[in-house]
């Protein structure tokens, strides 16, 4: 037994000695810094391809407005989500890359992976990087691709994602327009007060319901 014990002591001192030669030796510092470095050097990495595919959607956008070279606008757009891509492999967790790549595929008319990616953006995983106000836009361009789909499943959805939107930011326009002109396409625009303080619960409702309702 004496023995046992004077192995694990001599194994302790060993582990001290070996912690205070690290130390004066500054070589735990030296790891951190190289890793603080590593991170530093891979979130740069990652905005720059951010920004650089947010530049090319942008020109992407121009260019099919102008409907004189939809080819170019479509290369462009594929550009886009290459660099976004190139972003999501750097940092998978940076919801803004993947609200990135849904834009430009959308633009591509690629609309159910344009929806794969905005779920991905909201999920638990990457919605930690958005602020209310950037969920509450992300929300509504979900929705609005889920209407565009024209699948009754997928446009109550969209109402879900639309009243989540509101709930974020009651003072969005957008949202309320959306949603309105989905509440219309149900057949719900008689009961859209009812419904609304139901849904919406103590949240303020959106200004086209008034503050008088018939309903």
């Amino acid at each position: 037994m004496k023995m046992v014990t004077d192995i694990f002591l001599q194994i302790g001192l060993g582990l001290i000695t070996v912690f205070m030669y690290l130390w004066m030796h500054n070589l735990p510092q030296q790891a951190f810094s190289k890793l603080l470095a590593r991170r530093n050097h891979s979130a740069n990495e990652a905005k720059r391809h951010f920004v650089k595919g947010a530049q090319l959607l942008a020109e992407a956008k121009s260019k099919s407005r102008s409907a004189i070279d939809n080819s170019a606008a479509a290369s462009l757009a594929k550009s886009a989500a290459d660099e976004a891509d190139k972003a999501i492999a750097i940092d998978p967790k940076d919801a803004a890359a993947h609200i990135l790549k849904a834009l430009a595929l959308d633009l591509q008319g690629f609309r159910t992976s344009a929806l794969d990616s905005l779920d991905v953006a909201l999920s638990p995983m990457a919605a930690k990087s958005l602020s209310a106000e950037e969920r509450s836009d992300a929300l509504i361009k979900r929705a609005e691709l889920k209407v565009g789909m024209s699948q009754s499943e997928r446009v109550d959805s969209a109402i879900v994602d639309l009243v989540e939107s509101v709930k974020l930011k009651s003072d969005n326009a957008i949202a309320q327009c959306v949603l309105g002109s989905v509440m219309r396409r149900k057949g719900w625009w008689r009961k859209r007060g009812r419904l609304m303080r139901r849904l919406l619960g103590s949240s303020p409702g959106p200004m086209w319901l008034g503050k008088r309702s018939s309903d």
